[in-house]
C-alpha cells in the first residue's frame, strides 16, 4: 500500500518558524520524500536482482535509496509532531512532565544535562538530532545523524526529533542555528512525546 502524505498535525502559528518555511518544508520537501519512497518501492518490485553487485546495480542503488527516503519520511513526521505543542504560547520553553521526564532524569541526571547535550548535538550535527528510546538497553539516548539513514541505531524509536538541515530554518534565521534551536524548544510538545514514550514502554 502506498505511503500517504500526512497533514501538518497543528494549525497554529509557531514561535519563530514561519508559515512560508512550513509550506516549503512540509508541502514540498517532506511530501517529496513520501512520493519518492513510493516510487522507489515500486521500482524495487521489477528491478533485475540477477545483476545485483556491490559496485553498482539498479537493485543495489534502489535498496540504498529506499532507506534514505524512508528515514526522511519517518523523521520529518516526528519532527512535525514535536512542533505541535504548547496549547498556549507563552514565549517560554516548556519542560517535560510525566514518565518521559522521569526517564530523562534517570538517564541524564537532570533535565538540564539532557537539554545541554541535545542542543550541543543540534549545533554539531549536519542533519538531525534524535532523542530515542533504545530498546537494546532500555535507556533514552541522544543520537546525532548527519544524513537521514546514517546515525540511527537499530532497535531504537525516535521520540523528539530536531531537523537542523538549513532548509528547516534558513528563511527565518539565516545562519543563526542556535536561535532556531532555542525557538524549537518553545514549540516542543512534550505531552505528545510523553504519550508516545508511555506507549512504547508498556
Amino acid at each position: 500500500m502506498p505511503h500517504k502524505i500526512k497533514p501538518l498535525p497543528f494549525d497554529k502559528d509557531l514561535i519563530g518558524i514561519s508559515k512560508k518555511t512550513l509550506e516549503i518544508h512540509h508541502g514540498k520537501l517532506y511530501a517529496g520524500y513520501v512520493n519518492k519512497r513510493n516510487e522507489v518501492e515500486e521500482k524495487i518490485k521489477t528491478a533485475d536482482m540477477t545483476q545485483a553487485n556491490a559496485t553498482y546495480s539498479e537493485f543495489g542503488e534502489l535498496k540504498r535509496q529506499e532507506t534514505f527516503a524512508a528515514d526522511a519520511m519517518v523523521l520529518h513526521e516526528r519532527y512535525f509532531k514535536n512542533l505541535s505543542g504548547p496549547l498556549t504560547i507563552s514565549g517560554q520553553a516548556a519542560i517535560p512532565e510525566g514518565k518521559i521526564s522521569e526517564q530523562i532524569k534517570k538517564d541524564f541526571g537532570t533535565y538540564e544535562n539532557w537539554e545541554q547535550e541535545f542542543k550541543a548535538a543540534g549545533l554539531a550535527s549536519r542533519g538531525w538530532v534524535v532523542l530515542a528510546y533504545d530498546f537494546n538497553d532500555g535507556q533514552l539516548r541522544n543520537y546525532s545523524c548527519d544524513v537521514h539513514n546514517v546515525g540511527g541505531i537499530w532497535g531504537s524509536a525516535p521520540l523528539v526529533v530536531l531537523d537542523v538541515y538549513e532548509h528547516a530554518y534558513f528563511i527565518d534565521y539565516g545562519s543563526d542555528r542556535k536561535k532556531y534551536i532555542d525557538d524549537y524548544f518553545k514549540n516542543l510538545n512534550w505531552a505528545e512525546a510523553d504519550a508516545l514514550f508511555q506507549k512504547l514502554v508498556k
